[in-house]
């Protein structure tokens, strides 16, 4: 039976190690029932951690001034998620104002007669009752999402519910708010499943899977789904909205400085201490290698995300690699940029790769800017693989292992 070692990336430690093998269980499973998935966890043992408690980061005693501006693409729809991972509320915010700012000048009716119910109400009223029973049932990554997002929905609802009648109650009706609405909720709902300050690992989510669990709440408030997207929302909206937050976040992120660092360690300090310390990261992967081949008799195929594909690329490459690995296969990964850096450990830039490397798959999506491509790095020997979660940079960069496609399209080259 063929076993894929499963490599995991920076940042990872066990509760989300765990979340992440079982989605590749899970998406394996469903393409290719032969396949047998193998733990190598490193990051617990092998990553980084504040082992003086914080002790070099400096403690912030005067206020001073941050500014900068930035524009987003306003045709970009991705713009839209990108403002939402910032503050789930800020484009109803948006509609909000432009709507209660069109009262008096004639573009909208009068208000509404007296003793009907405010038409806001009846909006607010359907997003605290909003389920995602009906996207549920597929046995796929939407069933996974949905169990996610479940027990927060009704928070999410109830906030956005809570807004509405705040911002918009009593004043004439606007056209739109549905799609608006139900984008809130999802963005709302998703970050409670993150944990209060972003504490636990991002949701791998497919971006055709948020677009489905959307769609579905926008039906239910009463709206079309998916219309006018990109004119509505994308084009204006997130770039005033998301202008205004930039230099009060700035401030903000100096303020709780030594929480984000400590939060941002496992990240960025998992890279930094590879380049000195990643001896033991590859022999855990050998180790993982020996102890498949030894269980399953098989051939065994690597799997590796963002710094794990490094450290796999840098095994392979030493001069006494470990045995048994017909295919190497990386998701999200810097090896070839770090190739191109001069930067990785066992291969210097100029040098080929070595004759007993096994065939390299290099996956990527065009939107994570954490992965490179390496067809034109290492001719010949590398096959670049596109797909396209849908999602938002750094989104992206983790959502891979919820795109089923991925897995379909893995596994007729992976060995029998």
């Amino acid at each position: 039976m063929t076993s894929v070692v499963f490599v995991h990336g920076t940042g990872v430690r066990a509760e989300s190690y765990e979340k992440s093998i079982a989605r590749v269980v899970k998406g394996l499973g469903r393409a290719r029932a032969d396949i047998r998935v193998v733990r190598c966890f490193w990051g617990e043992r092998h990553g980084a951690s504040l082992g003086l408690g914080g002790a070099s980061v400096p403690v912030r005693t005067k206020s001073r001034g941050v500014g900068g501006d930035a524009l987003l693409d306003e045709d970009d729809p991705l713009a839209v998620w990108a403002l939402l991972e910032v503050d789930p509320l800020a484009e109803l915010r948006e509609f909000a104002e432009v709507a209660t700012a069109r009262r008096g000048t004639g573009a909208s009716r009068a208000g509404f007669a007296p003793g009907r119910q405010d038409p806001w109400q009846t909006v607010a009223e359907k997003a605290r009752g909003l389920s995602l029973a009906a996207v549920t049932g597929g046995g796929g990554s939407l069933d996974d999402l949905a169990a996610d997002l479940v027990p927060h929905l009704g928070p999410a609802g109830g906030r956005v519910a809570q807004e509405i009648s705040r911002a918009l109650g009593g004043t004439p009706y606007a056209d739109g708010i549905e799609p608006i609405a139900a984008r809130a909720v999802y963005a709302l709902a998703v970050q409670r499943a993150e944990g209060p300050h972003g504490d636990d690992e991002p949701l791998a989510v497919d971006g055709a899977d948020r677009d489905t669990v959307v769609g579905a709440l926008t039906g239910q408030l009463g709206g079309t789904g998916r219309d006018g997207f990109a004119v509505r929302a994308a084009k204006g909206v997130a770039v005033r909205a998301l202008n205004s937050y930039l230099s009060p976040l700035s401030s903000l992120a100096h303020t709780f400085r030594g929480g984000i660092t400590e939060k941002s360690v496992p990240a960025s300090g998992d890279i930094l201490r590879y380049q000195v310390r990643g001896a033991g990261v590859r022999t855990a992967i050998r180790t993982a290698v020996r102890e498949a081949i030894a269980s399953g008799g098989g051939p065994v195929v690597l799997l590796a995300h963002s710094l794990g594909g490094i450290a796999c690329v840098d095994l392979l490459a030493e001069p006494d690699p470990p045995e048994g690995v017909e295919l190497l296969v990386t998701v999200g990964s810097q090896a070839p940029f770090l190739y191109e850096l001069d930067a990785l450990t066992a291969l210097r830039r100029g040098e080929p790769l070595p004759g007993t490397f096994p065939r390299w798959i290099n996956v990527y999506d065009e939107q994570d800017l954490l992965g490179f491509v390496g067809e034109k790095v290492f001719p010949d020997r590398v096959t670049d693989l596109r797909v396209n979660t849908r999602q938002p940079f750094p989104r992206a960069h983790t959502a891979y292992f919820a795109h089923q496609r991925l897995y379909e399209l893995l596994a007729p080259e992976l060995p029998k």
